[in-house]
């Protein structure tokens, strides 16, 4: 289990992403915090793997904290949710390593896809032993979800962070007629996002031939 550390200073809010951080396989909130100086005793108590942190606090900003931290040699990971919109503060944020950046309000889908990207990077370094540019790239690749790609007029970014849930939730490449059954969708529109999703190198396609007629086409997700 990913241990997480919430901070938020409106305790109804560090409730609600709690609740929203307890939803998705995998992680365990380890603590709340409403203040910078609650969030750093946590993680100088141990065990704290990422924090969700809001940037506006009452004793000092999300940003200044995680100077900090890394000045105190916490390598702890950060996804950034914040009402905080402009540039300045995004790319601070970037620049101090934070690793996602969540504006509020959201949907806990939006914040599950977060989460899930961030697990599959976690995953990816714990397999990876030598960094080679492909590795490098699916390394990079595994924070980008579904609905970061840009998608043309008529595609929805819902619709396109389902299939990309269909497809690395299975076990094995799958053709458009199972990603639409699976997803709840009719196989011409399953069709128009996998072929959107596979031009943009999100999805790796293979085709499988059958004795007769033409090979089937059978995706995966490319950072799955």
């Amino acid at each position: 289990m990913i241990e997480v550390l919430v901070v938020d200073d409106d305790f109804r809010v560090a409730g609600i992403n709690a609740a929203y951080v307890a939803r998705v396989p995998g992680f365990h909130v380890a603590a709340t915090a409403r203040t910078a100086a609650e969030a750093l005793a946590a993680v100088e108590a141990g065990g704290i793997e990422l924090l969700l942190l809001d940037h506006f606090l009452p004793d000092e900003n999300g940003l200044s904290l995680v100077r900090r931290l890394r000045q105190r040699g916490h390598p702890t990971d950060i996804i950034m949710v914040t009402a905080s919109r402009d540039v300045a503060t995004v790319q601070a944020a970037m620049r101090h390593g934070a690793l996602q950046y969540l504006v509020k309000p959201f949907t806990f889908p939006a914040l599950r896809g977060k989460l899930e990207a961030y697990a599959r990077l976690r995953r990816t370094l714990d397999d990876a032993v030598v960094a080679e540019q492909d590795q490098v790239d699916r390394i990079f690749g595994t924070l980008r979800t579904a609905a970061d790609t840009p998608l043309p007029k008529g595609h929805s970014a819902p619709t396109a962070e389902l299939i990309r849930r269909v497809l690395t939730d299975a076990a094995r490449p799958l053709s458009a007629h199972e990603v639409a059954a699976l997803a709840g969708l009719s196989r011409s529109t399953a069709q128009r996002y996998l072929k959107r999703l596979e031009e943009s190198g999100r999805l790796s396609l293979t085709l499988r031939y059958g004795a007769t007629g033409r090979p089937e086409h059978r995706y995966t997700w490319a950072s799955g």
